[in-house]
């Protein structure tokens, strides 16, 4: 079974995919990036102390930035479709940040594909969002992953 009527699904990936939606500006303070490092368990100085020559902020850091929108309007109604949860994130870096730095984050619904599985028709919805420095230098790129699973059926016998 399908969370969509024929060619639904092949419509709204060729309407929103690689199609940005959001952009934010960030500015990375050293104070938090210690905090972050701190609280996921970082013990290389470059990441934990501010006085190190190399201090930049641990590679996972740009994953706690979320911009004006998690997603269009459109893609947030497919939630009602089923059971939606967070399904992780993956971070891809790609240089060093810095304390200081100011980050441009642009948003985009990167892909949308559907699977079956034992407990009926999965959602995948994959928002990317990509930091880049001012000057265009990409610098991280965030892939966080919504699942909408299908609503289970209501028993006759209940």
């Amino acid at each position: 079974m399908s969370l969509f009527e024929e060619g639904e699904l092949d419509a709204l990936r060729s309407e929103w995919i690689g199609r940005q939606f959001d952009e934010m500006e960030f500015e990375v303070s050293a104070a938090k990036a210690k905090l972050w490092a701190q609280a996921c368990g970082e013990s290389r100085a470059e990441f934990c102390d501010p006085e190190h020559e190399d201090f930049q902020v641990s590679p996972t850091f740009t994953s706690h930035f979320v911009g004006r929108k998690a997603f269009p309007k459109v893609v947030s109604a497919l939630f009602r479709r089923g059971m939606p949860f967070d399904a992780g994130k993956l971070v891809e870096s790609h240089g060093p940040v810095r304390p200081g730095e100011k980050l441009i984050g642009r948003s985009e619904i990167h892909d949308i594909y559907e699977k079956s599985g034992r407990s009926g028709s999965m959602l995948f919805i994959v928002h990317r969002m990509t930091f880049s420095s001012p000057q265009d230098e990409i610098k991280s790129i965030v892939d966080w992953r919504m699942v909408v699973r299908e609503k289970p059926t209501q028993s006759k016998e209940a």
